[in-house]
């Protein structure tokens, strides 16, 4: 194949070659051409992990992006630069700034974000790194710059943080960075060294004030409805009492003129039922008794209000049993059970007692 030479003539020959190929110059470049080109496609070979995509630049300029997966692309001509777009990538500061009342504050920020888009990422920004610091500490800067101190040290962090990301997010837009910010942190505010002893006290002395609020706010919350609701249960009462008398009086106007009605078609019945019942209602809750001691034969008399009333505390009745049944019974009838006959008519004739009637 690389052309050897012919058989050498045996003897003391003429000393020619004899019967032999010419010598392929061409053959061993040819061979080594071919090999080359084959390690040269072999290299051109590459894998694209999963968490990547490729940007395709053929002298320098943009051909594509390129997937995940096995690929290919002529080496020395394409240049395949890989960019972790599912990493997330972070940056922090810690600066001083000025505030819009003429105040420093230290503030330590950091700052989450991803590749949103590879080709811009590769070709528009020539150091995305540190593109980000520096708008970052743009944007830090500017809304710092705006704000009140106080404001940035208490209750104002958050509002700095989203204030923050929304302008960092429009810097990196407008330069074409291809970066997607994730979150913004604010780590820390806090004053110089010199007056932070001060600033602790102020700030301790408005979380004081807002605490004492929030407590006024819960007590109120708990004796307004309280208030609401004694006031509904008096307003209750009073509906019930007034629905209550309303009623009685409706009754006892029935009543009255039920009884008319029977009074005009009966008058004397009616007018003896009504004495009758006007004598039970006042001697039934007097404790008086009436006795008529006309005649000779002795009364006995049994104590039954005082029973009815000490019924309740029988402790008390066990304890003073044998004076109270002499103390309840009337003097009068005492006197009249311990004389004889004649002591009893004169102790009535002295002690009259007259008989209620009509």
């Amino acid at each position: 194949m690389l052309g050897g030479g012919g058989k050498k003539s045996g003897g003391g020959g003429s000393g020619k070659s004899g019967g032999g190929k010419p010598r392929n110059s061409l053959a061993l470049p040819g061979l080594l051409v071919i090999v080359a080109l084959a390690i040269w496609a072999a290299s051109g070979f590459y894998l694209v992990d999963q968490s990547e995509r490729g940007v395709v630049l053929r002298f320098g300029e943009y051909q594509g992006i390129v997937e995940p997966g096995l690929q290919w692309n002529p080496p020395l001509i394409d240049d395949v630069r890989m960019v972790n777009v599912t990493r997330v990538r972070s940056v922090s500061q810690t600066q001083s700034m000025l505030t819009r009342d003429e105040n420093i504050v230290e503030v330590e920020i950091s700052a989450q974000y991803q590749v949103a888009n590879p080709r811009d990422f590769v070709l528009n920004v020539r150091d995305p790194a540190l593109s980000i610091e520096n708008a970052l500490d743009s944007a830090l800067r500017h809304v710092v710059g705006g704000t009140d101190m106080i404001d940035i040290l208490t209750s104002g962090r958050e509002i700095l943080g989203s204030s923050v990301a929304s302008r960092l997010q429009t810097y990196l837009d407008a330069y074409g960075a291809g970066i997607r910010l994730q979150t913004i942190n604010i780590e820390s505010t806090s004053a110089p060294a010199p007056v932070i002893d001060a600033f602790d006290d102020v700030i301790r002395a408005r979380e004081d004030r807002q605490r004492t609020i929030n407590e006024g706010m819960a007590y109120a919350n708990a004796i307004i409805p309280a208030a609401q609701g004694q006031a509904q249960r008096v307003v209750e009462q009073g509906q019930g009492y007034r629905e209550s008398v309303v009623a009685e009086a409706q009754g006892q106007a029935n009543r009255f003129n039920a009884l008319l009605t029977e009074y005009r078609n009966a008058p004397e019945i009616m007018r003896e039922r009504m004495y009758l019942d006007a004598i039970e209602e006042v001697f039934g809750s007097t404790p008086k008794v009436l006795l008529d001691v006309s005649e000779n034969a002795p009364l006995m008399y049994l104590p039954l209000d005082q029973m009815r009333g000490n019924s309740g505390d029988s402790s008390s009745t066990s304890s003073n049993s044998g004076d109270s049944s002499s103390d309840a019974i009337d003097p009068r009838v005492l006197e009249s059970l311990r004389g004889n006959q004649s002591s009893s008519s004169s102790s009535s004739s002295n002690n009259p007692i007259r008989r209620e009637g009509r």
